[in-house]
């Protein structure tokens, strides 16, 4: 038997399997397989903080961004969202000189923000 022809297969019947996972599961179970593998292989994230339409700081190459919880016990959210990226100080969307990896927080309620994969 050709070991090619059993690889085929074989990955046929892997992606057939793993489809078939998949489907089984709602919307909710599919983005967290899917946030899993992001936290697992990272993003290239921008996140854009804004002053009403004026666009006030840019962090770019964050792998992801993180919601608060509780250290009392309570399992609640808080309302802020953490995380690392490096300031992009003149909005070009590249780490030029100068500019380093900080981390930064920011309140649900008060900040206007986009969060987004790097387009270039």
């Amino acid at each position: 038997m050709d070991k090619r022809w059993f690889f085929k297969v074989f990955g046929v019947v892997c992606f057939a399997l793993v489809a078939i996972f998949l489907a089984g599961c709602t919307q909710e179970t599919q983005n967290k397989i899917s946030r899993a593998v992001q936290n697992w292989t990272g993003t290239d994230g921008v996140l854009e903080v804004y002053a009403g339409d004026k666009l006030v700081h840019r962090f770019i190459r964050i792998d992801k961004l993180t919601t608060a919880e509780s250290t009392q016990g309570n399992p609640l959210p808080r309302p802020y969202r953490y995380g690392y990226g490096v300031a992009d100080l003149n909005f070009n969307f590249k780490v030029d000189e100068g500019e380093k990896k900080v981390y930064f927080e920011f309140s649900d309620y008060s900040t206007s923000y986009i969060f987004f994969e790097n387009p270039n």
